[in-house]
C-alpha cells in the first residue's frame, strides 16, 4: 500500500498510504490477505536486497558513514535522481560487503524477508566479479551466500551470478568456470547480466554466454530497461537469452511485442523498481496491464527491496490498485513465474501446482 513521492524531482521510493486511495478500498486487511498468498520471484539482486538493520550493521563494522547515524539514513541516501544515481548508491553500498561472512549474513537477513512475505522460491541474483577487488573469489562467495540461505530453510532459493556489464566481456568470461564448479553445492542454476544497460549493448557478451550454455547454465539478460526495444533484440538474438529482466520498453517495437508473446518469453518485471530509478517516469505510465492483456509472460518481482522500500505485497496491491489487476490475475502472475523457473521439468509442475491450489487465494475476495 503506498504512493511515491517526488523530492527535488526523484522518485524516493517510500512506501505511504493516501486518503484517496483508502478510499477506493486499499485497506489492512488486502494488504493481510496478498502478503499470506504464495509467491515466486525471479528477479532479486542479493546486493539490492539487504535490509537495512543489516546493512548499518556492515557501515559500523567498517568504521562507519558521518552521513549515516541509522536505519533512517540508510533510506534517505536511497532517492535516486536517474538510472546513474542509482548505479552509484548501489556502488557505494558494495564497499562495505569486504568478506564472506558478511554475504552469509546479508543473504540470512534478506530469507527472513522472503519467509515474511511468504515466497516459496526465488531466483536470486548476485555479482562476484564486482567482489574480486576486495580479494573474494566467486566459488567461495557463492558458497558464503549458501551457508546464509541454509540457516532459513522454509524458502527455496536459487543463485544467478550476475555477469555485470560494466566489468565487459573478459571478466564476463572469467566468471563461468569458477561458478560453474560450484554450480550444485551453491545451487547455482544460471547467469544473468545487469549493470548500465544504457552504456553497454549486449552483443559483445555473445561468447560468454555461449559458453555459459556449454556449462549448463541457464540465461537471463536485463533488457528494455535504461535502453530500448534494441537491447532486448540484442539479448534475445546475440546471447539466446531465455528471459527477459525487466523488458519495459519492448513497446516501442510492436513486432517484438508479438515476438514475446509467441515465443511466451518470460518477463521479469519490476513496476516499482522501474519508477524509483526514474526509467519508468509514474506507475500509471508503466506497461506490465498492456503486456499481460496482450499476451505476453509476465511475472512481477521487487528487484532491489532494500533500496527502494519495497515488497512483493507493495508490487501486488498497486498492481491491483493502479492496474485493477484481479485475484485471477494475480495468482496467474505467480504461476507465470513458478513455470519460469530455472529448475528441471518435474520440479516445475510441483512448484506450479503447490501454488495453485494454495487456500491462501480463496480469501481474495476483490
Amino acid at each position: 500500500m503506498f504512493s511515491f513521492r517526488q523530492i527535488d524531482g526523484a522518485v524516493t521510493g517510500e512506501m505511504t498510504l493516501s486518503g484517496d486511495e483508502m478510499a477506493e478500498g486499499t485497506s489492512a486487511a488486502d494488504s493481510a490477505r496478498l502478503r499470506a498468498v504464495p509467491k515466486v520471484e525471479l528477479h532479486l539482486h542479493l546486493e539490492g536486497a539487504i535490509p537495512h538493520d543489516a546493512l548499518f550493521s556492515l557501515i559500523q563494522k567498517y568504521g562507519g558513514d558521518p552521513a549515516v547515524r541509522g536505519a533512517a539514513d540508510i533510506a534517505a541516501r536511497f532517492r535516486f535522481r536517474d538510472f546513474p544515481h542509482f548505479i552509484a548508491m548501489w556502488l557505494w553500498k558494495n564497499g562495505f560487503l569486504r568478506a564472506y561472512d558478511d554475504f552469509t549474513l546479508i543473504a540470512e537477513a534478506m530469507a527472513h524477508e522472503l519467509v515474511a512475505e511468504n515466497v516459496k522460491y526465488a531466483e536470486v541474483f548476485f555479482s562476484p566479479a564486482r567482489f574480486l577487488s576486495q580479494g573474494l573469489e566467486p566459488a567461495a562467495l557463492a558458497k558464503a551466500i549458501r551457508d546464509g540461505l541454509d540457516r532459513v530453510p522454509t524458502v527455496e532459493v536459487a543463485l544467478i551470478p550476475d555477469l555485470v556489464r560494466d566489468l565487459g566481456p573478459e571478466q564476463a568470461m572469467a566468471m563461468l568456470d569458477p561458478v560453474a564448479e560450484v554450480a550444485r553445492e551453491a545451487g547455482i542454476i544460471g547467469i544473468g547480466m545487469g549493470g548500465s544497460e544504457h552504456t553497454y549493448p549486449p552483443e559483445p557478451f555473445a561468447a560468454a554466454f555461449a559458453r555459459a550454455r556449454a556449462l549448463g547454465l541457464r540465461t537471463t539478460v536485463h533488457a528494455g530497461e535504461a535502453a530500448g526495444a534494441e537491447s532486448i533484440r540484442g539479448a534475445l538474438d546475440a546471447l539466446q537469452a531465455e528471459r527477459i529482466g525487466h523488458g519495459l520498453r519492448a513497446e516501442e517495437d510492436s513486432a517484438l511485442l508479438d515476438r514475446l508473446a509467441t515465443a511466451r518469453v518470460p518477463l521479469e518485471m519490476c513496476p516499482l523498481s522501474n519508477v524509483a530509478t526514474g526509467v519508468t517516469r509514474a506507475i500509471g505510465e508503466h506497461p506490465i496491464r498492456r503486456y499481460f492483456d496482450r499476451g505476453l509472460m509476465v511475472t512481477v518481482s521487487t528487484d532491489d527491496p532494500g533500496m527502494f522500500g519495497n515488497s512483493m505485497t507493495d508490487e501486488l496491491m498497486v498492481l491491483r490498485e493502479r492496474f485493477r489487476f484481479t485475484a485471477a490475475e494475480l495468482k496467474q502472475l505467480q504461476l507465470n513465474a513458478a513455470a519460469a523457473a530455472f529448475q528441471p521439468a518435474g520440479w516445475v509442475k510441483a512448484l506450479v501446482d503447490r501454488i495453485a491450489v494454495d487456500p491462501a487465494w480463496d480469501a481474495l475476495t476483490f
